[in-house]
């Protein structure tokens, strides 16, 4: 079951939708594979557009797309259509997915500042587990800096150094090592979140 591709509307005439959206509902508490594209054709724009109005990404949106949809298969068995319709049962799952995608970005922001201030940053050192796929998404961000600023920001996450043991340790001035920090740190906020990364200046 693929839900990449990018939904579209259907229109449905006025007075069929209340039945056709009653069928669609049964149709996929029976897991009817064929109701449930028939709700992501419905749905699917509308979710897809609160996501990138409230991420301000569509990458990020398309992701949030697919993973309330993949929930509303799942969870299926907790759809109740007397506590209301199943448009509002989906807006439901959409900002609860959309408020974790927020989340794990505030968690990925504070790992990267973490590692631009002059401190030990101990609790690196093992991330909870809701932290590991953060921690991955960094790697391949970090991946894709310029050697030096990479280098500075791999010893201050993995080595747990401080900038002034960075530069004993490289021989590279002071300075030079926290333009490299700071500059590997914009790289890295407009990796996460682009929307905030333009505001702030290097």
């Amino acid at each position: 079951m693929n839900t990449r591709t990018r939904p579209t509307t259907t229109l449905v005439p006025p007075v069929e939708e209340t039945r056709y959206e009653e069928e669609l509902a049964q149709g996929l508490a029976e897991a009817d594979e064929e109701a449930f594209a028939a709700i992501y054709r419905r749905w699917g724009s509308l979710v897809h557009t609160m996501a990138t109005r409230s991420l301000g990404d569509t990458h990020e949106a398309e992701d949030v797309t697919q993973q309330v949809f993949v929930g509303a298969w799942r969870g299926r068995r907790g759809f109740r259509p007397e506590r209301g319709t199943l448009g509002a049962w989906l807006v439901g799952i959409t900002r609860r997915k959309i408020v974790d995608a927020l989340a794990a970005r505030t968690r990925r922001l504070s790992l990267i500042e973490s590692a631009g201030q002059d401190v030990t940053p101990a609790r690196l050192v093992q991330p909870a587990p809701d932290e590991v796929l953060d921690r991955v998404l960094l790697v391949e961000a970090l991946s894709r800096l310029p050697l030096g600023q990479r280098e500075v920001l791999r010893m201050a996450f993995y080595e747990d150094l401080t900038q002034a043991q960075i530069s004993e340790r490289t021989g590279v001035p002071l300075g030079t090592v926290k333009s490299h920090a700071r500059r590997g740190l914009h790289r890295l906020r407009t990796a996460v979140d682009p929307v905030t990364a333009h505001d702030t200046c290097v």
